[in-house]
């Protein structure tokens, strides 16, 4: 028997903004396709740009003031209703502009439909959109400058701790703590800038860009830039609704930050294990075991690492669809605000948790100072000792080699070994070695800007202080 057709659905089709065209959309194809569900978030950002717009119509011409007045009572009304869960959405709103629209037209009739003139939603999502950057990379910002004074903080309650700087995870040469901290205060400086620098591209307006190609109206883009706070406006329409390399920069910008605070993460998962005990974390910021009743978990340090991982994915996510897309607006870019929404509140949520775990950190000063103390940690400044007395930095290198491997070899300590014994490898060690072959001094030596002697770092922290 021949395979019947399909039946047809008794149910009529919801009214679209297209029905005179295609008067009908399969229920599937409407659940498929709908947005609301994630971009009902830019609610407060859609009817700011909607007052806009209305405002720019008016200006034009196109709409009366009393038409413009019940625009404007009508979108302030709908923001508090849908600030209070109070707002009726239709299955029929397929995203947060048609549902505003809809509420709008319900609400004060005609004047509502005409809202819509020269705009289109794709102008409209790329507003909005800018407008949500604008408030979300202003508030990354804010919370990376609290981290960094916490950092500041830091290195200020704890100068004159040194510690074992790493290479490799291998103890290299000692550093203060203070200098470590301030390390990562310099990481994000360059993450703040790389927000602030993304901003000064993506504040331009798109609005006016119609569908693709502009509008028929007379309507002042200069007047809507200025009625957003934007600085300049959009010069190319096919552009404008299409590109998204703003969010992949602030995408970007967030991933870098988010590698950053991995990094941080894994040193305090590191350093507060009992391997190195050079710290405590609050234990407020750490759980316990199900079945261990010993454990003390770094879990918030533990995410902080892990959750890096779901930021960077929504760069890759945010590249991958747009790399093939032809101009101008494809409907794949309903693809974007997830990954930009996630990457958002992860990183401005990991932020905050840093910000407020960072002041309870304890430092175990004793630990610290024990695992600086090891002598292996000066073999560099014995190599720089004897090019002070005239021999090459590389035959100088091999000889402090020597050493080292005739101390580990005897276990002893390089400030254990005795004056014959120095002088078994190199005549140059003289008695002024005792007094050059301290913790102290090979700190103090490092007194160059940037580098990790006293003097430095407090004048860094002065310095971050005053900023």
């Amino acid at each position: 028997r021949p395979t019947p057709p399909p039946r047809q659905s008794t149910h009529p089709a919801p009214t679209k903004a297209w029905s005179g065209r295609l008067p009908e959309t399969d229920p599937a194809v409407e659940q498929f396709t709908a947005s609301l569900p994630v971009d009902r978030r830019l609610y407060k950002h859609d009817i700011t740009g909607s007052i806009a717009h209305c405002q720019a119509l008016h200006e034009a011409g196109l709409l009366s003031e009393q038409e413009a007045e019940q625009i404007r009572a009508g979108l302030a009304a709908i923001e508090e209703e849908i600030t209070h869960n109070r707002f009726h959405f239709s299955p029929s709103d397929e995203d947060i502009h048609m549902a505003i629209e809809r509420g709008l037209t319900e609400r004060i009739g005609a004047a509502g439909a005409k809202l819509h003139t020269g705009r289109s939603r794709n102008d409209q999502i790329a507003l909005d959109l800018r407008l949500y950057l604008r408030e979300e990379a202003t508030a990354v910002m804010g919370l990376i400058r609290a981290l960094q004074q916490a950092l500041v903080k830091q290195a200020k309650a704890h100068l004159g701790v040194p510690m074992p700087g790493y290479t490799h995870l291998q103890r290299a040469q000692p550093v203060l703590l203070s200098h470590h901290w301030l390390a990562y205060y310099d990481m994000l400086d360059r993450d703040y800038g790389r927000f602030n620098d993304g901003l000064k591209r993506a504040l331009r307006l798109p609005l006016g860009s119609g569908a693709l190609a502009g509008t028929n109206y007379a309507l002042s883009r200069k007047r809507l830039a200025e009625l957003l706070g934007f600085p300049a406006v959009t010069t190319n329409s096919l552009d404008a609704v299409s590109d998204r390399d703003f969010i992949t920069e602030f995408l970007a910008a967030s991933a870098l930050l988010m590698v950053h605070l991995s990094r941080l993460g894994e040193e305090m998962v590191l350093w507060s294990s009992q391997e190195f005990g050079f710290i405590d974390l609050p234990e407020g910021f750490c759980t316990g075991s199900s079945m261990m009743p010993q454990k003390k978990n770094p879990d918030v340090a533990e995410l902080v690492r892990g959750k890096s991982g779901r930021v960077i994915g929504a760069l890759v996510t945010l590249l991958t669809l747009v790399k093939g897309l032809p101009l101008s607006y494809n409907r794949d870019l309903q693809e974007d605000k997830p990954p930009f929404f996630d990457a958002a509140d992860t990183a401005k949520a990991v932020l905050v948790i840093l910000v407020r775990l960072l002041p309870g950190l304890i430092v175990h000063r004793d630990r610290l100072e024990r695992a600086a103390g090891d002598s292996l940690l000066l073999a560099t400044d014995l190599a720089d000792y004897l090019v002070l007395k005239g021999v090459p930095f590389r035959q100088a290198h091999a000889v402090v080699g020597q050493v080292v491997r005739y101390a580990l070899e005897r276990k002893k300590a390089l400030t254990a070994l005795s004056p014959a014994e120095w002088r078994r490898f190199s005549k140059q060690f003289g008695p002024d070695l005792k007094k050059y072959l301290t913790l102290e001094q090979s700190l103090a030596r490092k007194a160059q800007q940037g580098a990790t002697a006293m003097n430095q770092v407090a004048a860094r922290i002065k310095e971050l202080e005053g900023q």
